[in-house]
């Protein structure tokens, strides 16, 4: 079979769509130009996940949705770069999986910042020094990341979108699995590969470690160490992976969000979920039902809840903090109305930001 004709098909197809996703990020580069005048926010989450949304919805096939995102996605990524250099923020170092989901979420094009501590990456989102960035807020084996509910706490960076991404850990050794004297990682990945390691290494001595990507680098310089990291950080510290998918859980998946410093926009049409911190005060230590009373202005308002975490407020013993995810925007009026209640009685009703709920 002759495949010189089918490929010249190709070849044409090619011309054009690169002509197309030239003239779009031409159009995408005029847009810039506006929001550097009228100083506009050249991240707009409401936006990107509306131009999602509605390209997946005119997919017809054979392309799958998730690949037709990936594609958008580099598509949007290069578009903002033409608008405005962005910097985003991530718990680093390089090849982290809070690295893998800022690649996931703004693409190639943007620069990306590596920090050390999620306080420090609070403050340079603040200080205007990054635009967004990126944290691990938790993860469906292990729960909370303590750190970054507690930064909320006296931040006022807004919440304005949300990354899921699927986790694996490998262990990672330049050594064989009998000589393996310690294991390193974040204490996080460690207690999702918790049972894994009990059964294989009951030996080996579990050794927290600032995050994945810093664990293989200590253990490419211990002569008896192992990792517990992503395939990616071993590939990019170059260390080989001994065994693959040690998680305890299939499903091991991690959410982060998205910080900026100006809230997003509402997406409308059930799409939107929304993020507070509230204290219940006095009111906790003296109704029994308070919890009960807390959540009612949402609940009589058929607004859904998806989470609820208390956290110790850490000002006097037995003062909590509750974070909450409902589903809505904040600007919507069933919202408002529900925030005015609860502000009644709540010493502290804090906004953490609105943002798309996940295509």
């Amino acid at each position: 079979m002759d495949l010189d004709p089918i490929r010249r098909k190709i070849d044409i197809l090619d011309k054009r769509l690169v002509d197309l996703v030239n003239k779009r990020l031409a159009l995408a580069a005029e847009i810039g130009k506006i929001k550097r005048k009228t100083g506009g926010e050249i991240y707009v989450p409401e936006r990107e996940d509306a131009v999602i949304r509605k390209v997946c919805a005119q997919n017809e096939g054979p392309v799958k949705n998730e690949a037709l995102c990936a594609i958008y996605r580099e598509i949007m990524s290069a578009a903002i770069a033409l608008e405005k250099p962005l910097l985003v923020a991530y718990l680093g170092p390089e090849a982290s999986n809070t690295h893998a989901a800022a690649m996931k979420k703004f693409g190639a094009s943007v620069d990306y910042h590596s920090m050390g501590t999620i306080e420090d990456i609070f403050i340079a989102v603040e200080k205007g020094e990054s635009d967004n960035a990126v944290i691990p807020i938790e993860n469906s084996t292990e729960g909370s990341v303590r750190e970054a509910l507690d930064s909320f706490v006296e931040s006022d960076l807004k919440i304005v979108g949300q990354i899921y991404l699927d986790i694996s850990h490998a262990l990672i050794s330049q050594v064989p699995l009998e000589k393996i004297e310690r294991v390193y990682s974040k204490d996080q990945a460690l207690a999702q590969c918790r049972h894994w390691l009990q059964r294989h290494l009951p030996h080996a001595q579990p050794v927290e470690a600032p995050s994945t990507t810093r664990a293989v680098q200590i253990a490419k310089e211990d002569p008896n160490g192992a990792a517990v990291a992503s395939e990616t950080a071993a590939a990019y510290h170059g260390v080989p992976v001994l065994v693959r998918n040690i998680q305890d859980k299939s499903d091991n998946t991690t959410r982060f969000f998205v910080l900026g410093r100006k809230p997003s926009g509402p997406v409308g049409g059930g799409k939107d979920m929304t993020s507070f911190l509230i204290s219940l005060g006095d009111e906790a230590s003296a109704h029994s039902g308070s919890l009960l009373k807390m959540l009612m202005p949402f609940g009589e308002r058929g607004i859904n809840l998806s989470k609820i975490e208390s956290r110790p407020s850490k000002k006097r013993p037995w003062d909590y903090y509750f974070f909450i995810d409902v589903t809505g925007h904040h600007n919507d009026a069933p919202m408002k109305a529900a925030v005015s209640e609860l502000k009644r009685f709540c010493p502290m009703v804090k906004w953490l930001g609105s943002y798309p709920t996940v295509n």
